[in-house]
Order: structure tokens, then sequence, then C-alpha cells
């Protein structure tokens, strides 16, 4: 088996656009809703790689969804190329990869939710790169919530970053704000959150993301790179 390092790994994915990037192995994913856990995609995965892109905050301060739905639409291509370029770099050294898709999810019969093949948010979890906040978004030191996440799964073993301790507090702002009351319970409302923040405006006749008021009102939404604002 062809192994590679963890700062090689880095390197090449900081080189494709990441902000930030860290390694998990397979034993972090022993918690994974069955079917949904890498070896179920890649029976032969050792290690996971996760990156993140850092979500401009300027698009929480317009006064239209325009900006930050058209963000978000055009983060997703640039998550899955970073993804495929990179599984492209992994294969050139003799290493079998397999991108993640961003933002594509299948239903879970069992749990009546939609899930990403692998969860996106639990595998930068596992590598270090952040915690899960109580408004079930991902909260980085650097970016806060304000970022996109990508994964690669490989069959090399690639040393594992440490993962981080819980980084905020369980202060339920955002459960308080949530319109729609889809965060009452430790786990989130899907079907609830989703039917109130996305949907089709009909005065612009758009699909638009309209809500995002628990991102909005995070402690920890921007991290430590965007104290500026």
């Amino acid at each position: 088996m062809i192994n590679i390092g963890n700062y090689e790994i880095k390197e090449i994915v900081y080189s494709l656009g990441a902000d930030l990037c860290g390694v998990a192995c397979i034993e972090r994913f022993n918690n994974a809703p069955k079917g949904f856990h890498p070896l179920d995609v890649l029976p032969s995965c050792k290690s996971v790689i996760s990156f993140a892109v850092h979500f401009p905050v300027g698009a929480l301060k317009c006064e239209t969804p325009v900006p930050y739905t058209r963000i978000r639409n055009s983060l997703t291509p640039k998550m899955d190329a970073i993804a495929l370029n990179l599984c492209i770099e992994l294969e050139k050294r003799g290493i079998v990869s397999v991108p993640i898709p961003t933002n594509e999810s299948l239903w879970d019969e069992k749990t009546n939710r939609w899930r990403s093949i692998i969860s996106q948010k639990h595998v930068a979890q596992a590598a270090g790169i952040g915690r899960i906040g109580r408004h079930s978004l991902l909260i980085t030191k650097q970016f806060g919530s304000m970022v996109w996440l990508g994964s690669v799964l490989c069959e090399a073993e690639i040393e594992p970053d440490e993962m981080i301790e819980d980084i905020y507090i369980h202060c339920n702002r955002c459960v308080q704000v949530c319109p729609a009351n889809a965060l009452e319970n430790e786990e989130i409302n899907q079907s609830v959150c989703w039917d109130n923040a996305f949907g089709d405006d009909e005065a612009t006749k758009t699909w638009v993301i309209s809500c995002h008021k628990c991102r909005d009102i995070c402690p920890y939404n921007l991290g430590t790179e965007n104290k500026f604002i």
C-alpha cells in the first residue's frame, strides 16, 4: 500500500483552493449511520480527507437573499472540483480515492431524513477542522460557521489530525431565534427547517435561501479571520 504524508496532502488541497484541511482515520466513524459509513462507499477506505472553503460573510449583511443563494450555488461546484482534482492528484501517486459530492443527498428510510452518502460536517469534525454546533452547522476557529465543506475517501493510511474540543458554549440563541422552531430537539427537524429556509420566491420566480437566522445570531459565526466586520 502506498502511503502519503499529512503535510503533503494539505499542500495539494491548499493548492487546489481550499482554506482548511484535515484528515480522519477510518476508526473515527464507528457511529456513522448504517449505509452512510465511509466503508459503505469505499470498502478499502483507510483515511478521509476533509477540506473547507471560506463562505464570504458579506452575504449575511444583505437585505436580499440573492447574494447568499448565489454564493452557495457557486461554491458547490467549486468544492466538487477540488475533490475531483484531489482524487486525480492522489491517483497520480498510486493512491485510490473517491470524491464525496458536496451537495447531493439520498433519502434514508430508516430515519426519514435526507443524507449525503457521507456527512460532510461529521467528516470535518472527525478530521479536526471544527465542531458541530447546536444549530447543526460546523463551527471552525478560523471562519466560524462561514465555510462550505468537501471530502475525499482514500485507501492510504494518512496520519490523522487531532480532533478539537468544543469551541462554543450552548447559549441556545439559535434555538430561540428559529422562526420554524426546528431546533427544539437536539437533532434538527430537517424537513421543517428546509421547508422554511429553501424554496421559490413568488415575487421574483426564483429559488432562494431565505433564512439563515441561526447562522446570523451565533456568537461564533465569524471566527478569528472574520473579525474585521
